[in-house]
C-alpha cells in the first residue's frame, strides 16, 4: 500500500513538471496584423492590403482625370485652330490682291507715259492679268508685271474676277475693255464681318 502511494506520488510530480515544461515552452498566438480575428476579418469591409493597390487606385483616378482635362482642351483648341487658319487665309488674300493691283497701277503708270502702247478705249489699262504675266516691250526691254497669278487662299484656284473701268463697282461680270480691278469669287464673309468678294 505504501509503495503504491509513493508510485503515484511520483507520477504526479512528473505530471507536474510536464505541463510545467509546456507552460513555459509555449508559443504565444501570432495576432493578425490587422488587429481582427480570422472570422471578423472575414465581415470587415475591404481595405487595399498593400501598398500597390492603393498606388494603383491613385493612378486610375488621375488617368480619368487627365482624359476629362484633355478632352476640354482639345474641345476649346479647335474653334481656335480654325479661327487662326481663316485668319491666315485672309491675311494671304490680302497680299495677293494687294499685289494684281499694284501690277495693274504699274503698267497704268508706264502706260501714261508712252512706254506702252495701247488701245484707245482701254484707259491705259491692261487687258487682262495674262498680260501682266507674259510681260510687254517697254523702250526695247520686257518687262513683266506680275510674276504669276496667285492662286486664291479662299477658293484653291487661280480664277479671279474681273471688272473693267466702265464697269460697275459692284458687278460680278467682265466687260472686257481692260482690266481695273480684281476680286476673289469666294462669297465667304471674313472675320471682321466684311465680304471677301468686297475686298
Amino acid at each position: 500500500m505504501i509503495r503504491s502511494l509513493k508510485g503515484f506520488s511520483v507520477i504526479q510530480r512528473s505530471a507536474e513538471r510536464l505541463s510545467a515544461w509546456l507552460f513555459l515552452n509555449e508559443k504565444p498566438q501570432e495576432q493578425p496584423l490587422d488587429g481582427l480575428h480570422p472570422y471578423r476579418k472575414c465581415f470587415s469591409p475591404r481595405t487595399p492590403s498593400s501598398p500597390h493597390e492603393r498606388e494603383a487606385g491613385l493612378t486610375l483616378i488621375e488617368l480619368i482625370v487627365t482624359v476629362a482635362i484633355l478632352g476640354l482642351l482639345a474641345s476649346a483648341a479647335v474653334p481656335i485652330a480654325r479661327w487662326n487658319v481663316k485668319r491666315i487665309k485672309e491675311r494671304e488674300l490680302r497680299a495677293d490682291l494687294w499685289e494684281m493691283r499694284r501690277s495693274i497701277d504699274a503698267y497704268k503708270d508706264a502706260a501714261d507715259k508712252g512706254g506702252i502702247q495701247t488701245k484707245v478705249d482701254s484707259d491705259n489699262y491692261p487687258p487682262d492679268l495674262e498680260t501682266l504675266v507674259k510681260g510687254i516691250e517697254v523702250k526695247g526691254k520686257k518687262v513683266r508685271f506680275l510674276r504669276r497669278i496667285p492662286i486664291d487662299p479662299m477658293t484653291g484656284k487661280a480664277d479671279w474676277g474681273m471688272r473693267s473701268e466702265q464697269d460697275d463697282p459692284n458687278s460680278d461680270s467682265f466687260g472686257g475693255q481692260n482690266l481695273y480691278d480684281v476680286y476673289t469669287k469666294s462669297q465667304g464673309t471674313a472675320l471682321n464681318g466684311t465680304k471677301y468678294a468686297d475686298w
